[in-house]
């Protein structure tokens, strides 16, 4: 194709409370230890009061505008599985705070693949012509919806948020994207779930309610009509996850180098989704990847799902560890079960990257 999608802004940003592992040891039935050499995260940010998802990705979509040089972007795309509200999508929300006016805005839910799966259709829409700039935003809020009392899941997740800003350009130019790889496995979509708050819930309590619906039973009714609050957190089945995202990441890691007809030593960075740094460096293993080649950032921010690809970029690139002409594969797995990767040769950014703010001006909770 003549024309392609080309990354030319990156921001981050992650809000100021943050909770360590001393703060969780303090709640729950585990240590700094146990966390540390489980997951490889001593710490993470989370909203505070008054706080949402959207809040997150205006701050990263700022940022990656300035790190642009522009005010505007022609489309909006945002990756999350925290929405403010089950409806409407929050993409159109935080076009409007951004002041893009009336640009096509919508929501990518693919859970921590949701970035990949963002870009690629941003890149797409890009090549087609409907849009010649796009602002790519994953932002999750998961601390909304983890169980207090569930350590394996409490100890993971962080909230934040980071953006990518591309516009059209040459397939050949460094920045644009290629070698999409996209998959999917509906028949494990149990592994990672929240099972409440949908159609199915609803139409159960339509049922167990005689067809009358109504908030309070829509809020915390199972099937049977009984309370199921639980419902509304996230679960996780950690062993197969683990499994699961260690093979399929190396698959579609492979899958994007052999369309780039790039080996797999030739890969300079490998940007992985920061959901466990054993799950990164067993993934580094089986590819035969250098320890020094997968960037990370998880000890600092934890899993912040849709949001961590773009986050984790942001801090190498500011770092100086990704420079420009980095072979640099992307790649994420998640919930649905879902995956995917996309290449680029990393670009020279013009205002350069705008990280996160750093934990130095961030309260403890």
């Amino acid at each position: 194709m003549s024309r392609a999608a080309v990354v030319a802004g990156l921001g981050a940003w992650t809000p100021p409370t943050l909770v360590t592992n001393d703060d969780l040891a303090a709640r729950l039935d585990t240590d700094d230890e146990w966390i540390r050499t489980r997951t490889g995260i001593r710490q993470r940010h989370v909203v505070g009061p008054g706080q949402a998802t959207s809040d997150l990705a205006v701050e990263a979509g700022r940022r990656a505008l300035a790190s642009a040089g522009v005010e505007r972007a022609g489309l909006l795309v945002v990756a999350t599985s925290t929405p403010d509200q089950p409806l409407p999508a929050t993409a159109p929300q935080v076009a409007d705070r951004l002041g893009l006016g009336t640009v096509p805005a919508f929501d990518v839910s693919a859970v921590c693949t949701g970035f990949v799966y963002a870009l690629a259709t941003a890149a797409g829409l890009i090549a087609t012509g409907v849009a010649d700039t796009a602002l790519v935003i994953g932002a999750d809020a998961f601390s909304t919806i983890l169980d207090p009392a569930d350590r394996a899941t409490r100890v993971l997740f962080g909230d934040g948020a980071g953006a990518v800003l591309l516009r059209a350009g040459s397939p050949d130019e460094p920045g644009a994207l290629d070698g999409v790889h996209l998959g999917s496995d509906g028949s494990q979509h149990r592994l990672i779930e929240r099972p409440g708050g949908g159609s199915r819930t609803g139409a159960a309590l339509a049922a167990a309610a005689g067809g009358q619906l109504n908030g309070q039973l829509l809020a915390a009714g199972d099937a049977d009509g009984h309370a199921a609050a639980h419902d509304g957190y996230l679960t996780m089945q950690g062993r197969a996850v683990f499994a699961q995202a260690v093979q399929r990441t190396a698959e579609t890691v492979r899958a994007t180098a052999e369309r780039l007809r790039w080996p797999l030593e030739a890969i300079d960075r490998l940007v992985l989704h920061q959901a466990n740094a054993r799950i990164s460096a067993a993934v580094g293993q089986r590819l035969g990847t250098p320890a020094d080649r997968l960037v990370s950032n998880i000890d600092r921010v934890g899993n912040t799902a849709a949001a961590s690809i773009p986050l984790v970029l942001a801090d190498a690139a500011a770092a100086g560890d990704l420079r420009p002409g980095h072979r640099v594969v992307l790649a994420g797995f998640g919930g649905g079960l879902t995956w995917g990767s996309v290449g680029l040769v990393w670009p020279r950014l013009r205002g350069g990257p705008i990280p996160a703010a750093g934990p130095s001006d961030s309260p403890t909770l």
